[in-house]
């Protein structure tokens, strides 16, 4: 899929679901978007829910079960709202029930939510739309991606700006 579709099909429609969720009151402003747009390109391409070569990862933004999904879970500052976007897709609030429904499409909106309160969860404030640089530095910190692409990064990047400043345009 590309930067665009991903932003009209997954990620838009995930930042409704989780403004819905009680009690949510993380926002989704441009950088964050940003982000959650660059983060999955980075990951997964925008496609891959399941790592390949079976690997440990799930969802477009390829959270491992023991190390995202269970730090969201756990973290102080997105304890209260992981167990609250769980409960509001009736999935248990543990690291295995929820890396299980993210390597489908119906855990598209939880895995938006869980990438959000990740990001939430780095006391820093977000990047600048723009710069790509404390962007990389800010993804490599939350993410901890076991094989970094710096330059993989400096494809994605831009697009994912693009993406969301397009959708303003409309």
């Amino acid at each position: 899929m590309t930067p665009t579709e991903f932003v009209t099909t997954v990620l838009d429609p995930s930042i409704l679901w989780c403004e819905a969720v009680p009690g949510w009151h993380v926002p989704f402003d441009d950088r964050a978007r940003v982000l959650l747009t660059a983060i999955p390109g980075q990951e997964s391409n925008w496609v891959d829910r399941l790592q390949k070569e079976h690997g440990p990862a799930h969802s477009l933004y390829q959270f491992e079960r023991l190390g995202g999904i269970q730090g969201v879970l756990t973290h102080p500052a997105t304890v209260v709202l992981a167990k609250k976007a769980c409960a509001a897709l009736g999935v248990p609030a543990d690291s295995t029930h929820v890396w299980g429904i993210m390597a489908t499409p119906m855990g598209d909106n939880l895995a938006v939510a869980f990438a959000r309160l990740l990001l939430w969860s780095d006391a820093r404030p977000l990047p600048h739309v723009g710069d790509e640089e404390a962007s990389w530095d800010y993804y490599q910190e939350n993410w901890r991606p076991g094989r970094p692409s710096r330059e993989r990064w400096t494809h994605v990047y831009p697009q994912a700006v693009a993406a969301i400043k397009s959708e303003q345009k409309e």
